[in-house]
């Protein structure tokens, strides 16, 4: 079969191709906004990509498109598609019915962790000899693809609570039917498709219902906006952080801690991660894998040996001994919890923090009034307004103590870091786009310091 993906470059709809064209279908597909590391994942993966929305890419014409939620009413190839009444569906349903309706399905949701939380499990169960296959909104270190089909019963996939396609305003998440059910966290955000929190709660409670009986869900202890959401029902089994798993901190940076089961202590984690919310991360991959059968000590061993995802604290490298970070935090509990655990692994050495609010979320102004309060842990912060913007950046900075320094344009950036940097400081940037190739640009400036 011949399956074109409309929008194949985000990092869920890359994974669908990589799936497809293991599973031995033609895969082309389009975008027009293409960079890595998907780019270059879907070039390895030999699948011909077309850069925009021409309607020559439909000839000839293909058995299937799958339509990203990306993509709307009005876009030339969506027309086209619509007109010409090709099959179509969004790549929740084509997952679907294609695969994960014959597997063990383990969903791993939340505002915040998705990413990371999902390629630990995917890499505990690896590590245990069951081959999973796996659908992750990054490209995990360990596998070095972001998605594959697997040969054992278990599917490990990251359960985004974004719409399906402009024609299936559900979330994604409700096409998984997960058997086992991580819910990291809970919070507003993509104010863009979601009215309020109560909104979100819906489609996690639409999730909820589709977890059978004897499936699992695991949940942090004591936290509200979930508990009000299970309150609404639940029919399956529920363990949390807090009371079944917790962890005691051996390093204050979480590089090394014990990990507990019913407060009894069961093995112990170094590993190179850090941050007390990767600790978390952690215990929610532990508990799901040891619901699908691998035991705590080979769990425990896994992620000693688990090497972070790209974009999330990714070094991109030194010079000078200045460090440059990729992280891809763009909310502020994520931004805050970041850098919190970059302070705690640097101690006193200086910060200097690069944000872009590209969400569409921080675009309209949503979390402006706590934005301030997420990088206070920086000693100096730099600011990329992107164009689209309801606010200023220059509002959330007044209400900062920390330095704040807004720019326009990137390049302005990179010189104001040229300028600044020196030997010992750690340069973090956030953002969950390609920001215009700035870490390269960094280092590059920082080589001619």
């Amino acid at each position: 079969m011949h399956v074109h993906i409309l929008g194949i470059c985000g990092s869920f709809m890359g994974g669908i191709a990589a799936i497809a064209k293991s599973l031995g279908h033609k895969v082309t597909g389009s975008d027009d906004n293409v960079y890595p590391p998907m780019s270059t994942q879907l070039e390895a993966l030999g699948i011909e990509l077309t850069q925009g929305y021409d309607v020559g890419q439909f000839e000839p014409a293909p058995d299937m498109v799958v339509i990203g939620n990306a993509m709307s009413r009005g876009n030339a190839a969506v027309e086209y598609v619509l007109n010409r009444n090709l099959p179509y569906t969004s790549g929740p349903q084509w997952l679907l019915d294609n695969l994960l309706k014959d597997r063990w399905v383990i969903g791993v949701s939340g505002t915040h962790g998705k990413t990371t939380t999902s390629s630990m499990v995917a890499w505990i169960l690896e590590f245990a000899g069951l081959i999973p296959g796996y659908l992750i909104g990054g490209v995990p270190e360990n596998f070095g693809v972001s998605a594959r089909v697997g040969e054992g019963p278990f599917f490990v996939i990251e359960a985004d609570e974004y719409d399906s396609a402009f024609f299936d305003k559900r979330s994604k998440f409700v096409h998984y039917r997960p058997k086992t059910l991580v819910i990291n966290n809970l919070e507003f955000d993509h104010a863009d498709i979601f009215a309020d929190l109560a909104a979100i709660q819906t489609q996690f409670h639409h999730l909820v219902r589709m977890v059978p009986e004897n499936g699992l869900i695991l949940t942090p202890n004591n936290t509200p906006a979930i508990e009000d959401m299970l309150s609404r029902g639940c029919w399956s089994s529920r363990q949390s952080l807090g009371k079944t798993w917790d962890s005691e901190l051996i390093n204050k940076d979480g590089s090394a801690f014990h990990v507990l089961h019913n407060g009894n202590k069961v093995g112990t984690i170094e590993w190179a991660l850090m941050g007390k919310h990767n600790v978390d991360n952690a215990l929610m991959a532990i508990a799901s894998s040891h619901h699908a059968g691998v035991t705590l000590p080979d769990a425990i061993e896994a992620l000693s040996t688990f090497k972070n995802v790209k974009r999330r604290m990714e070094v991109k490298g030194t010079v000078s001994g200045i460090t440059v970070y990729d992280d891809f935090a763009h909310h502020p509990t994520a931004i805050e919890t970041t850098l919190d655990g970059l302070r705690k692994k640097v101690g006193n050495a200086r910060i200097l923090a690069v944000l872009e609010p590209r969400s569409n979320t921080m675009k309209m102004g949503v979390h402006k009034n706590t934005l301030a309060n997420s990088w206070q842990k920086a000693d100096d912060v730099f600011l990329f307004e992107p164009s689209g913007m309801d606010w200023s950046l220059v509002d959330a900075a007044a209400h900062s103590s920390a330095p704040v320094h807004c720019y326009k344009n990137v390049e302005h950036i990179v010189q104001a870091l040229k300028d600044t940097a020196k030997p010992g400081d750690h340069i973090l940037v956030m953002s969950n786009g390609g920001f215009e190739g700035i870490h390269g640009r960094i280092l590059s400036a920082l080589k001619d310091c």
